[in-house]
């Protein structure tokens, strides 16, 4: 009696099982009837917006002309400009951390039977992208690494999911960026109701009675939102010359007490009762070659006539930070976006931006309109999508050496980012669009499988610029891994290969389609030309499986593990 009541409750379980997976696959594919209709009718809806205004131009058009300045004086040659589909999936991966579903391609594309030109369409994909919930999603988490590390840190105290919504919701609020860093340095709370204190509480250890790391804070802080390393003081002056605070004389050293200095702005806070707070503690240091511990004021490595020296000292702090004057953090801010739109920083490294220059083309100016328009960082996304020197091709007619790459004269190669991959993976089994439209338990399915990928394929960590080789483990993960797998060779009619084989009218029209879903392009004509044959030397019944093959092949290339 009892193992039948067991081997009951199993089946039913298997069957309910069952049941709700139906009800999800139906659901997706229903929502994927309709979601199509929705996105038409909302493309429709978007235009080209700020895009069109003469000041916007105008501001266009002086940054090219300072970048066309540059290439001339070099007498470099600079590369064609880029195809439509080429642009949107820079574009793409850049601010959604994947590529372009075939079902947004065609919506765009379909713009040109309208007469939009393909300036017009690229610049409605950007506003569309802006628009879209996976762009703040992923720039919180590509800020996140920034401002609180990748690390899981106290969870007692720290709460980085939380700290991650959070962002993601002030990006989608298109928050100041002024105001978003005030609230880092000076907030107060508890790390769940107020999310922003946790980019305190994320320094926290077991030592020092709750109080954070105060170097960790101030070193965070100059790097992160001022693009310079004066955490390297710490120890010692800078007796090389390379730490440069003031601007007026660059070429004097920095002082041991510069960092130190700094850094008691961050001496009164504390975690208490009420979660993170201020008291009256005063900042001591020994500092080199001293007997004992000395009584450090706060006082700010530069630009001192910004301060504010009334309220609690984090306010003074991110008061000055973000103070409209204060260079320095308007043009991190610039140099940073820039390298999450390029890949590459302006100037590298993105956290050690000389004070008084020399700066490349581009960047004051830039610095500028980041500061007119209060902070806006979709605005400035906008601007910076609009370069010329986004939207030429990464490869040209003449022989490219590391001059032409130095001067953007070509769109820069750089390798895809784990989770940029993943996401690319992701999309490419799907025709439709892979967004918050889609059922909450698929998402959620398939978040804990990207997970997993990148975690074999190798987070970044912090230090997100820096240059990194591939290696084996990646190339058999792309080539084997249980992600690509799944997404190719599920025979349910759901994922992309298995809709191409049955909604194609013939090879060429297969082939292109498992080229727009991979690569975001059509294929050339020796390309085409090449799997027409290998489709015309099989049976109809090995259809399903070259098609398979095709998307294999193409998710293993080169191009694909690329932004190009």
């Amino acid at each position: 009696m009892t193992e039948r009541l067991k081997s009951s409750m199993t089946f039913r379980t298997q069957a309910f099982l069952l049941a709700l997976a139906c009800v999800i696959g139906i659901g997706s594919l229903m929502g994927g009837v309709f979601n199509s209709q929705r996105l038409k009718t909302k493309v429709s809806r978007i235009d080209a917006g700020p895009q069109q205004s003469a000041e916007f131009r105008s501001v266009v058009a002086e940054v090219d002309q300072q970048f066309q300045t540059r290439w001339e004086k070099k007498q470099l040659r600079h590369a064609k400009p880029a195809s439509t589909l080429t642009v949107m999936r820079r574009a793409s991966l850049a601010l959604h951390g994947t590529i372009p579903s075939v079902e947004e391609i065609r919506a765009f594309v379909d713009q040109q039977q309208f007469e939009a030109t393909d300036d017009e369409i690229l610049d409605r994909y950007v506003n569309y992208l802006l628009q879209d919930r996976r762009y703040s999603d992923y720039l919180s988490e590509r800020f996140a690494r920034v401002f609180v590390g990748v690390d899981n840190g106290p969870f007692l105290i720290y709460r980085r999911g939380r700290f991650r919504l959070w962002l993601s919701d002030q990006l989608m609020e298109n928050r100041p960026y002024d105001q978003l860093v005030h609230s880092l340095i000076s907030s107060q709370g508890v790390w769940t109701s107020d999310p922003e204190v946790n980019f305190v509480t994320a320094t926290i250890t077991g030592r020092n009675n709750g109080r954070p790391d105060v170097m960790k804070l101030a070193g965070r802080t100059s790097r992160a939102f001022l693009g310079m390393r004066i955490d390297c003081l710490q120890c010692h002056d800078d007796r090389l010359g390379t730490i440069a605070l003031n601007p007026e004389h660059p070429s004097e050293g920095s002082l041991q007490s510069d960092f130190h200095q700094f850094a008691a702005f961050y001496s009164q806070v504390k975690t208490g009762l009420y979660g993170v707070e201020d008291d009256h503690e005063h900042y001591a240091y020994k500092y080199l070659d001293e007997e004992s511990e000395v009584i450090v004021p706060p006082v700010v490595p530069f630009y001192q006539e910004l301060v504010d020296s009334r309220g609690a000292r984090r306010g003074q702090l991110a008061q000055w930070v973000t103070h409209p004057n204060n260079r320095a953090f308007a043009r991190t801010a610039v140099n940073r976006i820039w390298a999450m739109v390029f890949g590459r920083p302006l100037v590298a490294p993105v956290d050690d931006i000389p004070l008084a220059g020399p700066f490349p083309p581009g960047m004051e100016r830039l610095t500028d309109e980041f500061v007119k328009h209060d902070f806006n960082i979709q605005h400035l996304i906008r601007v910076i999508t609009r370069l010329q020197v986004f939207r030429l091709e990464s490869k040209a007619e003449f022989e490219i050496n590391s001059e032409h790459e130095s001067a953007w004269a070509v769109f820069p190669l750089v390798r895809l980012r784990p989770e940029q991959v993943a996401g690319a993976l992701n999309q490419t089994a799907s025709l439709k669009t892979i967004n918050a439209d889609m059922s909450y338990l698929v998402r959620l399915q398939q978040q804990n499988e990207l997970d997993q990928f990148v975690k074999r394929y190798g987070d970044t960590g912090e230090d997100e610029f820096e240059d990194r080789a591939g290696t084996v483990t990646q190339r058999l993960l792309l080539m084997n891994g249980n992600l690509l797998q799944s997404r190719i060779t599920n025979g349910n009619g759901s994922n992309a290969s298995s809709r191409i084989a049955m909604i194609t009218e013939d090879d060429q029209d297969a082939i292109e389609s498992v080229y727009l879903a991979v690569l975001t392009r059509l294929p050339n004509q020796r390309e085409l030309s090449h799997f027409l044959l290998k489709f015309r030397n099989e049976s109809d019944n090995q259809r399903g499986r070259l098609i398979e093959d095709l998307f294999w092949t193409l998710t293993n290339s080169t191009e694909f593990s690329w932004s190009h």
